[in-house]
């Protein structure tokens, strides 16, 4: 059965930092292209980020909003991705998802529980 399970959501002051992880289990993310969308309330769910699969050459790509403020990784041996989140904005607020696809795959195509996340003073 696969698995994946966000943390490292909370509340944070504006320009504070959070860490978001996406543990997975029943799959190798080595393999997979990861992204993280959010949602915030009365919103659609936005894309934030991706990371292409390792065998993809493991090129990031980020949408302007968090553009040269969020950072997608991963950690293959710890099997878990991560989006590191810096200089936070109260615009950040959301519930953050976490995407694993196998290619085109639709077969293989994941989603987290979300984890919450809170800017404000």
């Amino acid at each position: 059965q696969v698995q994946l399970v966000e943390s490292g959501g909370g509340s944070a002051q504006p320009g504070g930092s959070l860490r978001l992880s996406c543990a997975a289990s029943g799959i190798m993310l080595f393999y997979y292209t990861i992204t993280w969308y959010r949602q915030a309330p009365g919103k659609e769910r936005e894309w934030v980020a991706t990371i292409t699969s390792g065998g993809g050459g493991g090129s990031t790509n980020y949408a302007d909003s968090v553009k040269g403020r969020f950072t997608i990784s991963r950690d293959n041996a710890k099997n878990t991705a991560y989006l590191q989140m810096n200089s936070l904005k109260p615009e950040d607020t959301a519930v953050y998802y976490c995407n694993a696809r196998y290619r085109n795959d639709t077969n293989r195509n994941y989603w987290g529980q979300g984890t919450q996340v809170i800017v404000s003073s």
